[in-house]
């Protein structure tokens, strides 16, 4: 430290001090604006960037809000979609069976009829076979006995007695 003291040259001091100043006028006018004006901006935008930010986040939780009111009334709308469907179903199912209830009535209507239609036919049948066989019986009992009146209309009404007709 001595040797300092010893050194010591007030000239040297006065142009360091005074380079110093100048540079730290020259630093003052031209480096610490830009670099606190760099600063200041950084600042700014960072304050912009966390207003944004908020303001994002006001946007998403309303995006929420409305995400969530839009799958309720999704889901309202698709439970009423379904009870409707279901009521369509039921109300379907209900007039297909009045209808084959009625078509069932209807066939069993016509196939009554054509089994009345058919005894009908078959009782005419049976009556015309009757009546051929008499016929065939008269004929041969004629032939085997012309003066047997009496005995003729016995074996002839016997003989209608045995066939029964229902």
């Amino acid at each position: 430290m001595e040797k300092l003291i010893n050194d010591f040259s007030f000239g040297l001091f006065f142009w360091q001090t005074l380079l110093f100043l100048l540079l730290l006028f020259l630093l003052k006018k031209y480096a610490w604006k830009p670099i606190l004006n760099a600063i200041k901006d950084r600042e700014d935008g960072i304050k912009n960037a966390l207003e944004s930010a908020k303001e994002a986040r006001k946007e998403m939780q309303n995006l929420t809000a409305d995400n969530e009111r839009i799958l309720k009334e999704a889901r309202t709308q698709r439970e009423e979609i379904l009870k409707e469907a279901r009521s369509m179903k039921a109300n379907m199912i209900e007039e297909t069976k009045e209808e084959v209830k009625m078509i069932r009535e209807d066939l069993m209507a016509k196939t009554k009829e054509e089994i009345a239609n058919e005894k009908q036919a078959a009782i005419a049948d049976l009556k015309n076979q009757v009546a051929d066989l008499s016929i065939d019986i008269a004929e041969k009992i004629v032939k085997g006995q012309l003066d047997a009146k009496d005995k003729q209309v016995k074996l002839i009404e016997s003989m209608l007695k045995d066939v029964k007709l229902n």
